[in-house]
Order: C-alpha cells, then structure tokens, then sequence
C-alpha cells in the first residue's frame, strides 16, 4: 500500500520574473524543481489561503525582492538655468532642482566631473527636489555642475553652467602720443584680469588742470585707442581709462604721465601785399549852419557837422570877432557835431555866426544870422 501524500503550498522564486510565485505542488514535484523556496504544510481547508512568509532553509541564499518601478526618473530644469547662470563674487547660490521618480531615486552632484567640494558646496536631497547651495560664491566655483537622477537602470541628467564674475582690473598702462590744435591722440593696453566675463569696452575721462575734475568723453569703446577733440585752446589736460564689464568699471584707471597743452595757433601777418589807405582828411562840413530868429531871454543853440583828419580845432566867431572863453556863450564838439548855445540872448546878440574847423591839411567855415525879436 502506498503512503498518502497531503497537499503543500510551495513558494518557488522565478529569476525570469524577479518575483515568488505561489503554486500548489506535492512534495516529490517540489523536489524536482531546482528553484530556492520555503515549503509550508497546509490543511485542505486553508490550501488555497494566502501562503505564509517563507522561511529560509539551512544553507540556501536568501532572495532579495526588488520593488517595481511606478514612476520612471526625470528632472524638470527651471526655464532661467537652461542658459548660464552668472553671479557676481560674494554673492549666494541657490539653486532649486525638482525631479521625479517612484520610488525615491538617488541624486547625485558633480562639477565638471568630479564630486563636489564638501567645504564649499552643500547639497540637500528630498523627496521631489534636490538643493544646491554655495554661501559665499568665488570664481573657482564656475563650471558646469551636473545633477544626475538615478532608479535601477534608469538615469536622468541636467547640466547648469555658472560663471562667477568681478570688476575687471584696470588697463595696463595709457599713453599720450600727440597733440596738434585742439586735438590729444590716446593709447593704452587691455587689462590682464576681465573678470572672468568679456569687456563691454572702455571709458575715456579728461580732466584739465585748473579746475581737476573729471569729465567723461566717451563710453563703452571697444578700441584701445582715441582722439579726445574739442578741447579748450590755453588749458592743459590729463586723461584716464576705466574697463568695463557686467559688475561695472574697474576700481582704479591709470592716467597719462603726460599733460597734453593746448596752444594757440601762431599768427602771421602778411603786410607786403597790402597798401596802407591814408585817411587823412582837410575839415569839411558835411552840415551847415541854418539861419533862426530867436525871441529875447531864450537859450537859443546853432548846429553843424564837420568832418576831418586829423581831428580839427573849432573856432566860433560873431561878425568876424572869436567869441571863444566868452561867458554868454557855450560851444562843445562831439563825434564831429558841432554846437554853440547863446545863453538868453538880447537885442545885440543878433549878427553873423560863424564856425571854423582848422587842422594841418586846411581849414573850412560855415556862416548863419541869428535875429532876436522882442517877444510879443
């Protein structure tokens, strides 16, 4: 009679899958498997129950169950890290990357290819989202850093370039090399230190030596060499050149050794080619006395103009006799008018007036009667 065989539940672990199954099997089929399980006897009733958690037997490797893959990894880069992410030295960096993955994956960081400098750099890994974060940033913190995601088999990437700028240093040296008119010709030489970034060019200052301050002639010049114009004929002028980049001009700026003089140009006068014109000039009257009656006790003025060169004597005289130093009488002579006042005159003012203009070349007169009337 052959012994009877109950019913078992086996565990076999599949290599194919990855996975343990749960088949029903009698103990010789169990034998023959080959597969590393744990063997639980079972009563008909709970033979198609949930299996038990295996047990290891003696000797046999213990199977490692890895956990299936929900959600596969990914990294979302914000829109402003896909270009280069420029900070100035000083500044904090701090820099936010979210990714996904179920389960959890493993983030990692590297700088230009190797692992991150500890001292520097600080790195927080959570649950969506990995933290990178420099307090006090310095150029050698520039490069290419690189996030990696990885879950199983499975890896994402992201690269972010940072570049850690300063001011640039000042130009080496500038030069003088000519002055001609009211021009100054400059020249001077790059900076060795950019900071880090390119030049967005020069800016060019004159400063002239009476007043010391500083003006600027021109800015962002991409050349190294300039001609200031313009400038002021008997001032005498310094000069000075700054680089500039995206932190701003260079904290210093070299000035020319030499003054550059602005001097007057030199006059020449060319007298051969040109006859002297002689203005000389005998007296002539270019307006003659007019003849007027005047009424007794009002001031009464006689009027003319006489030209000549040089400037001619003025001679007054009544009926041929000079009335000159004569009290009654005022005469005054400006810009060649010619005017003589009879102060409140009476019945013997009246007569022939008579003007004379004498000076080395000739002499002219002119004559007018004057009656005096009694008033009504």
């Amino acid at each position: 009679m052959e012994p009877k065989v109950s019913p078992v539940k086996i565990s076999l672990w599949s290599p194919a899958s990855g996975r343990p199954s749960m088949e029903a099997a009698t103990a010789p089929e169990v034998a023959s498997s080959g597969s590393t399980l744990k063997v639980k006897e079972t009563s008909p009733a709970d033979a198609e129950g949930p299996p038990a958690s295996p047990r290891q037997e003696a000797g046999s490797p213990i199977p490692q169950l890895l956990s299936p893959i929900e959600e596969h990894p990914k990294i979302w880069l914000p829109r402003a890290l896909r270009q280069t992410y420029i900070r100035k030295v000083g500044d904090t960096v701090n820099l936010l990357i979210p990714f996904q993955g179920k389960p959890k994956p493993q983030a990692t960081w590297t700088h230009d290819g190797c692992a991150l400098d500890a001292g520097r750099v600080s790195v927080r890994n959570g649950e969506r989202d990995s933290i990178l974060f420099i307090r006090e940033a310095q150029r050698a913190d520039s490069g290419r850093y690189q996030l990696s995601v990885r879950l199983g088999e499975l890896e994402a990437t992201a690269t972010i370039d940072i570049l850690v700028i300063e001011r640039p240093g000042p130009p080496q040296s500038i030069k003088l090399v000519d002055v001609w008119g009211s021009n100054a010709t400059l020249e001077w030489t790059p900076p060795q230190d950019t900071g880090n970034t390119a030049l967005l060019g020069y800016t060019v200052q004159k400063a002239d030596t009476k007043s010391g301050l500083w003006f600027t002639v021109l800015e962002r010049y991409h050349r190294t060499s300039f001609t200031v114009s313009n400038l002021i004929v008997g001032n005498s002028y310094a000069f000075r050149v700054f680089a500039e980049n995206q932190c701003g001009l260079s904290e210093t700026a070299p000035i020319t050794a030499d003054l550059a003089h602005i001097q007057k140009a030199a006059t020449l006068r060319k007298t051969g080619g040109f006859a002297q014109r002689d203005f000389s000039e005998a007296p002539k009257f270019t307006q003659p006395l007019a003849d007027c009656t005047t009424v007794m006790g009002y001031d009464t003025q006689l009027f003319c103009c006489v030209r000549a060169s040089p400037k001619p004597k003025i001679i007054w005289l009544k009926n041929k006799m000079d009335i000159q130093g004569n009290p009654k009488y005022r005469a005054l002579t400006h810009l060649g008018i010619c005017s003589l006042e009879i102060r409140k005159p009476g019945p013997f003012d009246g007569g022939i007036y008579t003007c004379k203009a004498v000076n080395p070349l000739g002499e002219a007169s002119v004559d007018c009667r004057v009656d005096v009337r009694a008033p009504h």
